[in-house]
């Protein structure tokens, strides 16, 4: 036991640690001895979820599923509303409830579990289900799946702050985006090899992602979470209504959620653009290995760049990705209407571009965000800016009701007229990296 101890502290040193003296500087001394178990058990847990999110990508994943199995595109279009928004608004009536307890560990291990029966709910629907039955089954357990998800967000970023010490929380939750990554890169060549019926792979892939979540929980709850702190639980929708006065008060403020609520667009467009191509003759499982693999490359060929621009011009990574998001959305428009979305190549690399934006609209909002405001005003700024953005995406709903009604080709167009919009507002957000740097 204590040569197993010892072996898990000699690998949490070699990963986490490059200077004596940094671990356990802001976690009790109680939980510091058992660091290097907790950092392996996040690790482990954030792997096997991330993981899981590849696997059953509602942009990709979902959306190539539900037009196989022939659902309307109605059901294509609520994929991503339903994920992001229900992820999203729950926060604010349960995040108050959640951080009054004082071991919030077993928050998160249920949403993990409540996830990993949705997802095997999903692939049970596509084995037994088709046309709209299968969207309405589909969707119903994407949104179970969602509001789970919502728990475990809350929970998450106060359950790490106690068990592992701020020097190691990025590398943990880094080691494991890249775990995952791999894995959602394996799954990709996997279905371009061909070697397994393609629907047979997706299906599978739902059910080895059920399994992830559920074995996720049962590693979560092994943590060694000290009880802490459980008065600061607050409404969070109480707080957002108090917090609108800035929206009257900060002009800056109400021109970044104005440009970060047009460029949602860059989440919502990945399954129309699918869906463009369904219809113009590409459809099967024949391009989802290289649409699963022009998303995960995506982000590890831009991630560090958009961190480099961001760190320098926050601003500019906004205007940079409202331009590219405006021109691959024209691009698949043009491709779609001139009947080339059914070429090989031309949806992944177009879906290749628009994941890089999104990747830069992320890390962009992020960091303007958190230099933008100040140290009282941080807090209040990001909730009321999450708050407005979940209804956003909430009503990005309607797309799908454009899509059934005026087609494909249409909400393409209003997207890219969105992301068109968004260029003067980003052109007139300051550049706050300067403020930062001239204080």
């Amino acid at each position: 036991m204590s040569e197993v101890s010892e072996r898990m502290r000699d690998a949490f040193e070699a990963v986490a640690i490059d200077d004596e003296g940094r671990a356990c500087r802001d976690i009790p001394d109680s939980v510091c001895h058992e660091e290097p178990r907790n950092f392996f058990v996040h690790v482990g847990s954030l792997a096997l979820t991330k993981s899981s999110d590849g696997l059953i990508d509602p942009k990709l994943v979902l959306s190539w599923l539900l037009t196989e199995l022939a659902a309307p595109v109605f059901f294509v279009g609520l994929l991503v509303p339903i994920r992001e928004a229900g992820a999203l608004l729950p926060q604010m009536f349960t995040a108050g409830a959640i951080r009054r307890l004082p071991v919030r560990k077993w928050v998160w291990a249920a949403g993990s579990l409540v996830q990993g029966l949705a997802a095997a709910m999903i692939a049970i629907c596509a084995l037994t289900l088709d046309g709209a039955t299968a969207g309405w089954a589909i969707i119903l357990a994407l949104t179970v799946l969602a509001i789970a998800r919502s728990a475990c967000s809350v929970s998450y970023k106060d359950v790490l702050g106690k068990t592992v010490s701020k020097s190691t929380r990025g590398t943990a939750t880094g080691l494991a985006g890249s775990l995952a990554a791999a894995a959602t890169i394996v799954y990709a060549l996997t279905l371009i090899s061909g070697l397994v019926p393609r629907m047979s792979l997706v299906i599978g892939g739902l059910f080895v992602a059920a399994g992830c979540w559920l074995i996720a929980a049962a590693v979560f709850s092994t943590l060694h979470e000290e009880p802490g702190a459980s008065d600061g639980g607050k409404n969070a929708f109480k707080t957002a209504i108090r917090d609108m006065k800035y929206l009257k008060s900060d002009e800056q403020l109400r021109r970044f959620i104005i440009v970060r609520a047009l460029l949602t667009t860059t989440a919502l467009a990945p399954p129309f653009m699918i869906a463009a191509a369904s219809e113009n003759g590409g459809g099967g499982f024949g391009g989802l290995g290289y649409l699963v693999l022009a998303s995960a490359g995506a982000g590890l060929v831009s991630a560090y760049v958009w961190g480099r621009l961001a760190d320098r011009s926050s601003r500019k990574v906004l205007l940079i990705a409202s331009v590219l998001s405006m021109a691959v959305l024209l691009l698949t428009l043009w491709s779609s209407v001139a009947g080339w979305l059914s070429a090989p190549f031309i949806l992944p690399v177009l879906l290749f571009s628009i994941m890089i934006a999104y990747k830069g609209v992320r890390l962009g909002r992020s960091t303007h965000l958190t230099d933008m405001a100040t140290a009282e005003t941080r807090a209040a700024y990001t909730a009321l800016s999450n708050t407005i953005i979940g209804l956003v995406l909430f009503a990005g709903g309607l797309f799908s009701f454009i899509a059934e009604v005026y087609g494909v080709t249409l909400v393409l167009g209003v997207m890219a007229v969105m992301c068109a919009a968004a260029v003067p507002f980003a052109l007139a957000l300051e550049e706050v990296q300067a403020d930062s740097d001239a204080g």
